[in-house]
């Protein structure tokens, strides 16, 4: 198969990681789970920066690791950038002389046109003769991601590049990573415990907890399955991707349409057509047998309940199906008796707060 096949095993003190998935060739894969588990340790194991760990590694279908057959691709062989939390930058060279050392410990020959396309990609043109204490966080992590790039990787891997970043260099980083996403044709491993961040960038997700891999799948599904901690975090959320249909003027609305109907949302006007990705907190979606004109509630749809589990002693989360788009709501557990709710049942949701990831 194209994309990764990992199977990893690896003890170190009273710590045992055991980790098996698999991810598309493409697209962010987002290693989640709380500080820890394992995530940077799993990173490690397949930049090869870990030869203690045993099991096998396939990437595109080639083998870079199987411990009975005594396969092991060393690090600097492994075609992979690495872009690490402190970015990893030399401080004694210039943003140039970085970008270049990069390109030097590429495995194949890289041209001055793919270094100019890179730079240009990155907005980083203005930095090259900076040295790169000068630079703010945002500028460090642009800069550490063009080095990683300009080593012809054929995966990118990343270790919470945001997580040392201020609230505005996060703000500014963000537009940058969804083009990556959009655009790199390689798979990346992005490692966060951040939900807000898996939700706007990743497209898949491995979900781990203390020391081993508990579920790998599309993001969408994963966050909205009642199996998993996620649906019962306090961030529980579902994804919808959507479309901009239109704008109403009089109101300062954008209209996206979803396979359920069309969301209206306060947001300045963007070019209809535009695919856009929204988040919805199951606490922000409320549940009613009737759909009720009087309300303040600008966004309610027919749904059909799936499946709902008792969360806590006194809530439930319900999963309700929108006419293909899965949706989270947390409710009272006396609120799913009093309104008879059972799968199957066709009912409205009333959704309170939507945030528009872009």
């Amino acid at each position: 198969m194209s994309g990764i096949d990992a199977h990893f095993m690896l003890r170190r003190g009273d710590f045992m990681l055991e980790a098996t998935f698999q991810t598309p060739a493409s697209g962010v894969t987002a290693l989640f789970g709380p500080s820890g588990c394992g995530k940077s340790t799993l990173l490690n194991c397949i930049a090869g920066l870990e030869p203690a760990a045993r099991g096998t590694l396939r990437v595109n279908d080639e083998l870079w690791q199987d411990s009975e057959l005594r396969v092991f691709v060393p690090a600097h062989r492994r075609r992979v950038g690495y872009v690490f939390q402190d970015a990893g930058l030399l401080a004694h060279l210039s943003v140039r002389g970085n970008l270049e050392y990069g390109m030097r410990r590429a495995l194949r020959v890289r041209s001055r046109a793919t270094f100019s396309r890179t730079v240009e990609w990155a907005g980083i043109g203005p930095l090259l003769g900076r040295r790169v204490q000068g630079l703010s966080g945002g500028e460090r992590s642009r800069v550490a991601m063009a080095c990683a790039l300009l080593r012809d990787p054929v995966m990118l891997l990343m270790d919470e590049p945001l997580a040392a970043l201020d609230a505005r260099s996060r703000a500014e980083l963000l537009p940058f990573l969804e083009r990556l996403r959009d655009e790199l044709p390689i798979p990346v491993l992005y490692v966060s415990h951040a939900i807000d961040e898996v939700a706007r960038l990743a497209d898949h997700l491995v979900n781990l907890e203390p020391g081993r891999v508990v579920a790998h799948g599309n993001l969408r599904e994963m966050l909205t399955r009642l199996d998993l901690a996620l649906a019962r975090s306090d961030e529980a959320a579902a994804i919808l991707d959507a479309t901009v249909a239109g704008y109403d003027e009089q109101f300062q609305l954008a209209l996206l349409a979803f396979p359920g109907g069309r969301l209206a949302i306060p947001q300045q006007r963007l070019p209809e057509g535009t695919a856009v990705r929204v988040r919805i907190l199951a606490r922000d979606v409320s549940l009613s047998l009737e759909h009720h004109r009087n309300t303040s509630i600008l966004n309610i749809f027919p749904v059909r309940v799936l499946e709902i589990t008792e969360d806590r002693p006194a809530q439930a989360i319900v999963k309700l199906d929108a006419s293909g788009a899965s949706l989270l709501a947390r409710v009272t557990r006396r609120s799913v008796h009093s309104l008879g709710l059972g799968p199957g049942a066709e009912i409205y949701a009333q959704i309170k707060s939507v945030a528009l990831l872009r």
